[in-house]
């Protein structure tokens, strides 16, 4: 009974989370809500689209980016990141800060249970994005 309940939970738990490539959509963008435990600044809008000659791109909420990534599986990971150096208001600057220094510690990616794109660090909270409209 014990061994029953317990593949139930485990089951449970996979059917929550995609981790086939096929719900990671390629040369489609993303808009993030959270870096690992904070909300967004409000009106901030960083973005990511990962596409699919390995390339990844967006906004980082003043600055555009830019980084190769690489995705085998569930793991990703992105090589260093690059952007544009436009001045802004030091709390976007911050906050783009921690966004950029984030994605260099991603080690693997999932789809919550309300569809959202999670990329883990090693350690911590994700970054959790919502697909695009469109």
């Amino acid at each position: 009974m014990k061994s029953l309940v317990l593949t139930l939970f485990a089951a449970t738990l996979l059917t929550g989370c995609a981790t086939n490539t096929e719900a990671l959509r390629r040369d489609h963008g993303y808009g993030l809500e959270w870096i690992g435990e904070r909300p967004l600044l409000d009106n901030s809008h960083l973005t990511m689209t990962l596409g699919n000659d390995g390339r990844a791109f967006g906004n980082a909420g003043c600055n555009h980016w830019f980084a190769a990534y690489r995705l085998d599986g569930e793991a990703l990971s992105f090589g260093p990141v690059g952007s544009t150096r436009k001045l802004c208001a030091p709390a976007l600057v911050e906050q783009e800060h921690r966004f950029l220094e984030a994605l260099g510690t991603i080690q693997r990616w999932d789809v919550s249970q309300v569809e959202q794109l999670q990329l883990w660090p090693g350690a911590g909270l994700p970054l959790r994005f919502w697909p695009d409209e469109g």
